[in-house]
């Protein structure tokens, strides 16, 4: 027999170092590819019919144990497609009987076990096809191959098989079958080690042609062999594991027998017996070593390289299975030889593979038992998992997260308080699941290290029903250190599923808040008792609305069925506690206005009808007498507010405890009402004799009657009329409080609502519609007279209001079947438009300098900052609104586009909204408005400057970059903004000839350099228009205009230049759905344009173009179907600095791309020195430069290394001297 080439030894010592020696071997593809056909023999035919050509018509024979199984296996493909014999329609090759999988795994290799027990070369030489067609290689190997070529040549010629078209192979082939098949290909491995491991793994030649086979491929530069093979050994290497641990267990036990038989007395011992143990332990150590050796063989000649390897995949495929052999086999595997790997690969820059990595961690800190084996890697690499709990992949920080968490519960010592205070905050993440492991952690270290038998002592001794109350202490204590009190639903979200008994124990809580203080212990702080208080409100809420706060989760889900119990038993359980306490709760703290605001809003999640249920109406009338109280005791907003809501939501007419609050709910609004109307009589007497009380008292009493209107209907007692009469009072003698004057606006506002409301939803009479647009007339009025008040909020008020009742009584009012609302629709007029619009000029565009010069203190002067800038877009988007919906003239958005580039940072994204509306809504008159907003910046410019302007000054140079920045947003489908471009150029020539230069025609137009601006624009012209364009702009040019050179004549110069080329460039109906692949390419007889299925563009609409750009009408005849473009706005949420300049846009969506919004979650953040570099890296993608066949050989040798070894380990010299002893 010949020597089977694929047999690195017999002598098993020097198959390492073979092995060593194959890898080293670099395989590169042939130039020249056979095309034909290879002619494939059946693996399963006896020699003789392979030598005879004429075997090939001929039926395979079937070996006996194919007979027995009814599996026959002949010709097939290897290209991953079953074939089918004549017979029966059987899988033909191995690999298609574990593609389909239905035959069970075992038996197929006990028949692959026959066939190598009968013809060992021809049972490998289908084992080694399997291999090759798992790879998704086309070729076979024959048997002439296997023993006559060599490795290298046997590989080579399988690489050139690879089907270069396709870019799949079976692992990575989408589909439940391929997936399917990865699983069946793995367990093949796993049942044919464990079938095998009893004798043919020991027979030198079947284990050493596998290996050397999945060795050599491994190390091809074909990612499809090297994928397929680093599996394949590597879950060799797994069963091969499996098989050393089964032999030390049961060399450990013949180890046992053999001492306990030797230590038996003389008489006793059976020395036949002794002898058979020997031999047992020396054949058993005989085996050992040989799976030894085939262990170091596959881990030195294949993991060593592929855990590195260009692919991630491949990587995490390595450090997967590493994990297994550690767990596995701890005693030979868990050791730092084999957990440096691990440890190095956790700066991968793949999140896949540092994923792995975690995972294989964790399930090695599962075990307690592992721990003092991982101390020294614990100590070495828990700075870099305790970083990796802000990696930029959520699924990374998440199980760095349990990985930091399973440490903690092996030793509290391996975590300093710094690392915890790193995962502390991530409850607070905005990502649930970051949050939910953080929450975890938190509730490991803080709330389980409490002694039972103390705290239940404690809790006796004080009377308490609960023994959580110091657990409940230290929870209010860390969310008070956290400094982040804003966030206590975010707190609660995350230990909810950690801690869901101590944040459920509301009845501790209460004990806690209503406790008196007893000699020698501390009663919470009136701090810790406010934070307590946010907490609790924050548990009934999830534990009634049982989904995550908003901010967290993609919306709400469907709760299942033991979910949705669980809420329901919650909501009972906190609604019978509370019904009690809440009044007692009140009581205690009706003087502290942070503490009511947040108690009022749990009869929100209350089952009210527990009241008429369970005869607690007598609770009912507590909470309603102390909701008066606190009515009557505060002013501020938010605890009327809640007051308010408290209200609404009790009268609700499903319940029927809805009549019973009702009149206490009446009661309250009479006596606030008379109280109202009698300060106000005496304020108006008064006039400016009035003094604080009396001013307070109508403040005061105007504060409720506000809160209370905005959810309640308080028409019926008419507070419009009493409102009404102090604004005419203050804007005629000019001396009411702003306080009274917003609140009496505000109030009319909801006056105003309520009475439309009625009307719309009943059938009201002619008289009612009159009443109702006299009421809103004489309203609007007064808000309109109170933009020119002396003090900034009452002018704001006034604005805000206005904008929101001219959206409200537009045109839109009489839509959905509602004409007969037709007399209350209000247009506004000129005067008021331009009040609107010089308010914003003057309010909304200006430096926040000069709005905060009085302010002191770094943080409150950027707090305030922050909140006049969100007060100024406010009123910025309130008036945009109008121009989008069309109640205001589009052209006066020009003034608020030429301020885009200004303060794009602080409006950027409301402006560019708009921009898109205006467009969606009149493409030619959003034109006009864009050019109109160019010209009045050139005006500006003129005046400042002069005639002579600087054309390299930065103010050109700007108008010029919003006029590029115009031009992008007008995208690249030329076909639908042909119309608005023109119209554009139109507007733009006759604004640049309007005026003649006073000192002689000689000398340029005024306004001659705004052609440079214009020629911005030029680019979005299609060829036959920048030639009616030019033509149009000849009309005004003299013939001594054409014939100058001077500088000064230089814009008209670049203009008709940009209008005379580029004419190739074209870029028709680029992203337009309703054009043909043709309209945007120019056919070879010369046309410009032109459109198989449909004709957009006659010559008689060309003709009517041409003639009316002769004639200069104002509007433009355009050819072409205009459609509405489907623009999508975006919001900016990133702000950059002001004197950053901005990137140039390269897309025809919007005027800016969108920039990404910056959450801590997002990128890796580490407070340790040695880490900083890290995180650059971390923010690349590994970019590889993978060919656009997968099949395809990779030209470049495969890199040593993919990540940085410098930023993955403290000591480089440390790590280089490691990477070199491999």
């Amino acid at each position: 027999m010949l020597l089977n080439p694929f047999v690195v030894s017999v002598s098993r010592p020097l198959l390492c170092g073979r092995i060593e020696c194959f890898v080293s071997c670099v395989f590169l593809r042939d130039t020249s590819n056979e095309s034909g056909a290879t002619d494939a023999v059946a693996l399963s035919m006896s020699i003789g019919e392979i030598e005879d050509p004429e075997a090939s018509n001929k039926k395979p024979r079937k070996a006996p144990a194919e007979k027995a199984a009814g599996v026959a296996r002949g010709r097939g493909k290897a290209n991953g497609v079953a074939q089918h014999n004549g017979d029966g329609g059987d899988p033909v090759t191995l690999f298609e009987v574990v593609k389909l999988g239905k035959s069970a795994m075992q038996s197929v290799v006990d028949e692959w076990i026959e066939s190598y027990k009968q013809d060992r070369d021809l049972a490998l030489l289908d084992l080694i096809n399997f291999f090759i067609q798992c790879s998704g290689c086309k070729g076979t190997v024959r048997i002439e191959m296997f023993r006559n070529m060599q490795n290298a040549e046997i590989i080579r010629k399988m690489t050139e098989e690879f089907d270069e078209d396709s870019g799949d192979y079976p692992l990575t082939m989408p589909g439940p079958l391929w997936k399917k098949f990865r699983y069946n290909f793995c367990e093949f491995i796993s049942v044919l080690i464990r079938q095998c491991q009893y004798s043919i793994i020991y027979d030198e030649y079947m284990m050493d042609t596998v290996i050397s086979l999945l060795t050599g491929l491994s190390d091809s530069q074909v990612r499809a062999f090297r994928h397929t093979s680093t599996l394949a050994a590597m879950k060799l290497m797994t069963a091969l594991v499996n098989v050393a641990l089964n032999l030390s267990i049961h060399q450990d036990n013949t180890q046992r027998q053999y001492e306990a038989e030797r230590n038996k007395i003389a008489g006793k011992r059976a020395n036949d017996k002794l002898e058979l143990l020997l031999q047992k332990r020396k054949e058993l150590q005989e085996n050992q070593d040989e799976i030894e050796n085939m262990m170091n063989s596959i881990f030195k000649g294949i993991f060593v390289h592929r855990y590195r390897d260009a692919i991630a995949e491949i990587r995490a495929i390595c450090i997967e299975e590493i994990g297994v052999w550690m767990k596995m086999y701890s005693d030979a595997f868990l050791n730092d030889s084999y957990l440096k790997y691990v440890g190095w690969t956790l700066h991968d820059r793949q999140g896949e593979v540092r994923l792995k990595c975690l995972k294989a961690l964790q399930n090695l800190y599962t075990n307690r038992e592992l721990f003092p084996k991982l101390e020294l890697f614990t100590n070495r690499f828990k700075d870099r998992i305790v970083s990796m709990t802000l990696d930029k992949e959520y699924d990374v920080a998440v199980e760095a997260i349990r990985l930091v968490t399973l440490i903690l519960q092996g030793s509290e010592d391996a975590l300093s308080n710094e690392d915890c205070e790193n995962v502390y905050h991530l409850v607070y993440s905005a990502h649930r699941p970051v949050a939910v492991a953080a929450g975890e952690f938190l509730h490991r270290k803080l709330f389980s290290r409490h002694d039972p038998l103390a705290e239940e002592a404690l809790a006796k001794r004080r009377g308490r029903s609960s023994p959580n109350g110091n657990l409940i202490r230290m929870l209010v204590l860390f969310f008070l250190e956290s400094e982040l009190h804003e966030h206590a639903a975010y707190l609660v979200d995350s230990l909810w599923e950690s801690s869901q008994e101590l944040l459920k124990d509301w009845e501790c809580m209460t004990e806690l808040l209503t406790e008196e203080a007893v000699q020698g212990e501390e009663v919470l702080s009136d701090r810790q008792e406010s934070a307590l208080i946010e907490l609790m409100v924050c548990t009934i809420r999830q534990a009634a609305e049982a989904h995550p706060p908003v901010g967290r989760g993609t919306g709400k889900r469907v709760l299942t069925a033991k979910e949705r119990k669980t809420q329901i038993d919650d909501k009972n359980k906190l609604t019978e506690h509370f019904i009690m306490a809440l009044p007692m709760l009140l009581s205690k703290y009706q003087a502290d206005s942070e503490k009511v605001a947040n108690l009022l809003q749990i009869p929100q999640f209350f089952d009210l009808d527990v009241y008429s249920a369970g005869r607690m109406e007598k609770h009912l009338d507590a909470l309603l007498k102390q909701i008066r109280l606190v009515v009557e005791k505060h002013i501020e907003v938010d605890v009327l507010e809640a007051c308010s809501k408290t209200y609404s939501i009790l009268c609700s007419e499903e319940y029927t405890i809805m009549n019973r609050v009702d009149i206490a709910r009446s009661q309250l609004i009479d006596e606030m009402t008379d109280r109202f109307a009698h300060s106000v009589e005496e304020l108006l007497q008064e006039a400016e004799e009035a003094d604080d009380d009396d001013i307070y008292n109508v403040l005061s009493t105007l504060k409720r009657l506000t809160a209370f209107h905005n959810a309640h209907d308080l028409t019926r007692w008419d507070l419009f009329g009493n409102c009404y009469r102090l604004l005419k009072a203050g804007i005629e003698q000019g001396s009411m409080p702003e306080q009274i004057a917003v609140q009496a606006l505000q109030c009319s506002h909801y006056s105003v609502l309520w009475q439309l409301v009625k009307i719309t939803e009943g059938n009201p009479s002619k008289d009612d519609l009159v009443a109702l647009r006299r009421v809103v007339k004489s309203f609007l009025a007064v808000c309109q007279q109170c933009l020119s008040n002396v003090n900034t909020p009452v002018k704001e008020q006034a604005f805000m209001l206005l904008c929101d009742l001219l959206m409200i009584f537009s045109h839109q009012l009489v839509s959905g079947g509602r004409e007969g609302l037709q007399p209350l629709v209000f247009n506004p007029e000129s005067t008021l438009q331009n009040e609107l619009l010089n308010f914003v000029l003057d309010h909304v565009f200006i430096d926040q300098d000069d709005e905060n010069q009085s302010m002191e203190g770094d943080e409150e002067d950027e707090a305030n900052k922050i909140e006049a800038l969100h007060k100024r877009r406010n009123l910025l988007a309130a008036f945009c609104k109008l121009i989008i919906y069309d109640i205001v003239d589009m052209p006066a958005a020009a003034d608020i586009f030429k301020h885009y580039m200004k303060y794009y940072n602080d409006y950027g994204d409301i402006i560019k909204e708009t921009l898109s509306k205006t467009r969606q809504t009149d493409k030619i008159l959003c034109a006009k408005t864009l050019i109109l907003s160019l010209q009045q910046l050139f005006n500006e410019l003129l005046q400042d400057q002069g005639p002579n302007l600087d054309r390299t000054s930065s103010h050109v140079s700007g108008i010029k970059e919003l006029a590029r920045r115009f031009a992008l947003t007008f995208g690249l489908d030329q076909i639908k903004t042909r119309e608005a471009v023109a119209t554009l150029h139109k507007d733009g020539i006759e604004f640049a000839f309007k005026y003649q230069n006073p000192r002689g025609p000689e000398l340029p137009p005024i306004n001659l350099a705004f052609l440079e601006v214009l020629s911005e624009f030029s680019s979005k012209l299609i060829r036959q228009d920048k030639k009616t364009v030019h033509s149009y702009l000849e009309k005004f040019m003299s013939e001594s205009m054409s014939e100058r050179r001077e500088d000064v004549w230089l814009p008209l110069i670049s203009y008709r230049n940009s209008l005379l080329t580029g004419g190739d460039e074209d870029h028709m109906s680029v992203t337009s759905g309703s054009s043909s692949k043709a309209g945007s390419v120019r056919s070879k007889k010369g046309r410009p344009w032109s459109c198989d299925r449909r004709r957009v563009c006659s010559l008689s609409e060309e003709s009517s173009v041409e003639s009316s750009w002769m004639l200069r009408n104002d509007t433009l005849q355009t050819p072409g179907a205009l459609q509405t473009p489907q623009l999508t706005s975006t919001v900016l949420r990133e702000n950059r600095p002001a004197d950053q300049h901005m990137p140039d846009p390269d897309s025809e969506r919007g005027l800016m791309e969108d920039d990404a919004e910056p959450i801590f979650e997002d990128v890796m953040m580490s407070s340790r020195g040695q880490l900083e570099d890290m995180n650059e890296e971390f923010e690349d993608t590994m970019v590889i430069d993978l060919p656009p066949s997968r099949n395809r050989r990779e030209r470049a040798e495969l890199r040593p290394d993919f990540f940085d070894s410098a930023a993955m380990i403290e000591d480089e010299s440390v790590c280089s001297s490691m990477f070199s002893r491999i």
